[in-house]
């Protein structure tokens, strides 16, 4: 059994470790605030309202009130 070769092997193993806690540890704190345009995939995600095509129902509702 070669102990300077185990000890070694370990080593490298602890900084691979190191270096993966490292990188989660900066996933885990996040980025700032985002700049620039998002993309367009997320514009339309965002887009709120009725969808094309939609009547709209607000007309109808003005008209019933004023003929009641």
């Amino acid at each position: 059994m070669d102990v300077s070769k185990i000890l070694g092997e370990l080593r490298q193993e602890r900084e691979q470790l190191e270096e993966a806690i490292l990188s989660l540890e900066r996933l885990a704190q996040g980025r700032g605030k985002r700049r620039g345009r998002p993309p367009s995939w997320m514009v339309e995600a965002k887009k709120r309202g009725r969808p094309v095509g939609s009547k709209n129902r607000t007309t109808g509702l003005k008209t019933a009130t004023a003929t009641a």
